[in-house]
């Protein structure tokens, strides 16, 4: 397998951004007491709390089988997305980014599943007592991810569309 000749030379951010999230919470869960809010900002806190649910808490009250449900997502779509940078060309930078960033995200959140039973959050936005979600680093290599992949399906240029058009002109 060559790593220079493929999208897989960025799993160095994977890396950079699982460890930054990991170092995170770990940061929160030792000078913080669960639910403990720490005002930041008049719209944003840190407020640690415990996430037995995916996204908003989706089937947080689900009865513990989501967590392994979770896992087998997390450990699915990273799997595909290392065989997808593996394919894809070096020059294919900004999927192979958003590939490296979901996959970070994927397994921070892993870890903290398979370690805890529930992922650690802290992020917390708000405008006046309209609180988001709590969320953490991995959450938003994801997001982030996430866009960075929707937007270059956007702007990319489609080799088959160009090669098509070259044909029937």
């Amino acid at each position: 397998m060559n790593i220079k000749g493929s999208g897989l030379k960025w799993l160095w951010l994977t890396l950079i951004m699982l460890v930054v999230d990991q170092v995170t919470k770990q940061l929160v869960v030792a000078s913080m007491a669960l639910y403990q809010s720490i005002e930041i900002l008049p719209f944003f806190n840190f407020t640690y709390v415990h996430n037995t649910g995916a996204a908003f808490s989706f089937l947080a009250d689900a009865g513990g089988w989501q967590r392994w449900f979770f896992s087998a997502i997390a450990i699915g779509v990273s799997s595909l997305l290392v065989f997808w940078m593996a394919k894809a060309k070096p020059e294919e930078r900004l999927i192979s980014i958003s590939y490296a960033l979901i996959i970070s995200g994927a397994l921070g959140n892993l870890i903290d599943r398979m370690a805890f039973g529930y992922v650690i959050d802290f992020l917390d936005f708000y405008v006046g007592n309209k609180h988001w979600p709590a969320f953490n680093i991995a959450d938003s290599a994801i997001f982030v991810g996430a866009a960075l992949m929707i937007f270059e399906a956007f702007t990319s240029d489609d080799d088959s569309d160009n090669k098509r058009e070259k044909k029937n002109a």
